[in-house]
């Protein structure tokens, strides 16, 4: 099992969930909104904004466990879709899941996810 991680450009979000809601086998996301910064620490960038001392982005990150047979297509989706070719596009992360717990019937591993 494994967890992908994006983060993307908000305006994104609606053209990534629509291409991932096409994945017949995808169990679910998360989506939250948060705020951040890259390599350039958001300095001159047309959708930052200062909060405190710091210049910050919003973003949107989704996440997602899945059987590891999912992993490249679910990857490859995002990318797809969230790409524009500029500067701040976001980031992937694909993390190893040691173990999922489904709360109401306690199943554990792939079975719960």
């Amino acid at each position: 099992m494994k967890e992908i991680k994006a983060i993307i450009r908000p305006f994104k979000l609606d053209d990534v969930v629509t291409a991932l809601h096409k994945i017949e086998e995808l169990p679910g996301l998360t989506i939250s909104e948060i705020k951040g910064f890259g390599r350039t620490k958001a300095k001159g960038a047309p959708d930052s904004f200062l909060d405190g001392l710091h210049n910050y982005i919003k973003r949107i990150k989704i996440e997602i466990v899945v059987n590891d047979n999912l992993v490249t297509e679910v990857v490859d989706v995002i990318q797809q879709t969230a790409y524009t070719g500029n500067s701040g596009d976001g980031k992937i992360f694909v993390i190893e899941v040691a173990n999922t717990i489904r709360i109401r019937t306690n199943e554990h591993g792939e079975k719960a996810i």
